[in-house]
């Protein structure tokens, strides 16, 4: 189990926003505004060793791409990058350092999983530079991945068999849980259980989280084999959890 870091952009500013609000015509909610820029939290990273974080562009104007293209330049191999990925952008994220793209939406067509938009990007990319973002909320005590801002339920259900039949086109899962996102209010045990049926390909898992506790418990429910991310309740985003304690603890 790794910890990996995060460094999500909002209209060119380092943010950690409540995931939900980023749907529908609200004003997106705010925990953390940095003073800093991507590059720093980048360098930062870089500093503490600390491989496979995610750069995630949660809009897509022009100051938000600079700012993600100079973590990137920061950190050369050590980021991962998301947000309007596409065949068409991937590999100029790949020539500006990134170590792998994230990708989510472009997959689907119609609320569908498109298995040849999938194989195309594989294609242009290759598998093990490929991270599927299946990001999810709960429909009728299922789970469903969630794409354009996760506001559009998919008919992807979160599950064993549907993990491992993606598991072959990456090298990658991200799992965003839409619910909690940002919340801090705990993890979704639920969730978890069925993230650790599948054991084919590396999964980060995010949302939530609120203190060790909530990661020690992320440890148990994967056997160890769980990544996670901590946004909001991280002390250098804004939070209480001490960003040192996590990376001496969970780095490797």
């Amino acid at each position: 189990m790794q910890f990996r870091p995060c460094i999500d952009i909002h209209n060119g500013k380092v943010k950690q926003i409540v995931g939900s609000s980023l749907m529908g015509d609200s004003l997106v909610q705010e925990n953390f505004v940095s003073e800093q820029d991507a590059s720093y939290f980048a360098n930062l990273y870089k500093n503490d060793n600390l491989y496979g974080g995610h750069v995630i562009m949660l809009d897509q104007s022009e100051k938000t791409k600079r700012l993600a293209l100079s973590a990137l330049k920061s950190f050369p191999g050590g980021l991962q990058i998301g947000g309007g990925i596409n065949p068409d952008n991937a590999q100029e994220y790949i020539i500006a350092g990134a170590s792998h793209v994230i990708v989510a939406s472009y997959i689907f067509k119609e609320s569908k999983l498109d298995i040849n938009k999938l194989i195309n990007m594989v294609n242009i990319i290759g598998k093990n530079r490929l991270v599927l973002d299946l990001s999810c909320r709960k429909q009728n005590g299922d789970y469903y991945a969630v794409i354009n801002k996760w506001e559009k339920f998919t008919d992807f259900e979160i599950n064993k068999g549907n993990l491992e039949l993606l598991a072959i086109y990456c090298d990658e899962f991200l799992i965003h849980d839409v619910d909690v996102d940002g919340k801090q209010i705990g993890i979704d045990e639920d969730l978890l259980k069925i993230l650790s049926q599948q054991t084919i390909t590396p999964v980060t898992y995010a949302g939530g989280i609120k203190d060790i506790d909530d990661i020690e418990k992320i440890k148990q429910i994967g056997n160890g084999k769980i990544n996670f991310t901590v946004g909001s309740a991280l002390d250098i985003f804004g939070g209480k959890m001490k960003y040192e304690k996590i990376i001496k603890t969970y780095a490797d």
